[in-house]
């Protein structure tokens, strides 16, 4: 282990926070981890090469950890057509990483605003493109509210902009006292017809979430995500002096998800100009895990939309799909772009997606693929 001379400044919208940094640094899955004791654990894939590189930064749900969340995503094979133009960095919430020792009693986590104000402290990028699930979206959401210069797009899926109100509150301890901690997150990240059914995916999540994530340190997360304040966001024009996210936003939602009526209502407080909402059927209430494929075409539309990746091929989208557009061009190809990643902001239109995906067959057991079974990468970068 080793501990960096000074303390480091942690910003956020209500506190200033000086706090020994502790990073612990080693190669696991041909990777470096960098943790800050108590605060964030973070993945770098990809050598990083200096302060201006393209950087995707992914936030988790609550229950979930990078791995859980994102593994499936990351190691579809399409994605790696993307994954060659950017740094990808996956930040774990703060004692929710596999092997996380279990925080101290009454020990205060930090608000979801904390936890937004965290980020630029602790990854020093000049910009990211955002990738979040239920809690880390709304993360993302607030850290783009906060720091609009450091964000050029959003993935936001399964977002829920509200508060929870006292209703809301109540009914959450009510389930806490008739139900046990990992079967209360699990109908936060899985629709009903998925309990229902107690699909391979449902049941190896149960035993997942049960087995590798603290539940003490969950228990404290997850309290602290049913805190949460509105986001205060509103569409240009709806009240006097709104604000809202100014970069390019893709909001993704299952059908039947239980978020959907969260991200209908996020979808109307954004601008239609830069916002793409995107609703998967058939896919529950995790669309990076049960259709990694249609959603990594659907991010590549996204990218190329802001300007990236200007020659990618988007094949396999248009030979599978069945995707109908409300509104603003044609899923295949003729939403032509011509701007550069200076002027991404300009000419992007409001397109608004319903995907129809067919339900793909992966076992429980290529979902968790293990980062030891597939190494995309090799990390050279050392600490100086």
């Amino acid at each position: 282990m080793r501990v960096l001379p000074g303390p480091l400044l942690l910003v956020n919208t209500s506190v200033l926070r000086f706090l020994t940094d502790k990073m612990l640094h080693s190669a696991v899955a041909n990777s470096f981890i960098f943790e800050n004791i108590y605060l964030l654990h973070f993945f770098f894939y990809q050598e990083r090469k200096g302060f201006d590189e393209q950087t995707i930064l992914t936030y988790h749900d609550v229950g979930l950890n990078h791995k859980l969340c994102f593994n499936t995503f990351f190691h579809n094979e399409d994605m790696q057509e993307i994954t060659k133009h950017f740094v990808v960095c996956h930040v774990d919430a703060p004692g929710q990483h596999i092997g996380a020792p279990q925080m101290p009693q009454g020990y205060q986590y930090p608000t979801m605003d904390q936890l937004a104000g965290m980020l630029p402290s602790v990854v020093h990028f000049k910009s990211i493109v955002g990738i979040g699930v239920g809690a880390g979206a709304y993360i993302l959401a607030k850290f783009a509210l906060i720091f609009p210069d450091l964000v050029e797009g959003l993935v936001l899926l399964n977002i829920d902009p509200n508060g929870k109100g006292w209703i809301d509150w109540a009914a959450t301890k009510l389930s806490g006292l008739t139900s046990t901690l990992p079967d209360t997150v699990l109908a936060h990240l899985f629709s009903q017809e998925e309990l229902m059914s107690n699909t391979e995916v449902v049941q190896t999540y149960r035993q997942q979430i049960n087995n590798t994530i603290n539940q003490f340190n969950l228990q404290l997360f997850w309290n602290m995500y049913n805190s949460r304040r509105d986001l205060e966001m509103n569409r240009s024009g709806s009240v006097l002096n709104a604000k809202t996210l100014r970069c390019p936003v893709m909001l993704v939602v299952g059908d039947n998800a239980p978020a959907e009526e969260g991200v209908v209502e996020c979808n109307s407080k954004l601008d239609p100009t830069n916002t793409t909402f995107l609703k998967m059927a058939d896919s529950g209430g995790m669309p990076q895990i049960t259709q990694p494929g249609k959603l990594t075409e659907a991010f590549k539309y996204f990218l190329q939309g802001m300007g990236y990746m200007p020659s990618a091929s988007m094949t396999r989208l248009v030979r599978s799909r069945t995707a109908s557009l409300t509104s603003g061009g044609s899923v295949d190809g003729s939403r032509n772009r011509t701007c550069t990643h200076s002027d991404s902001s300009e000419g992007v239109g409001q397109v608004s997606h319903t995907m129809e995906v067919e339900q793909l067959g992966h076992s429980a057991e290529h979902l968790l693929c293990s980062t030891e079974e597939i190494k995309p990468y090799k990390f050279r970068r050392t600490l100086v």
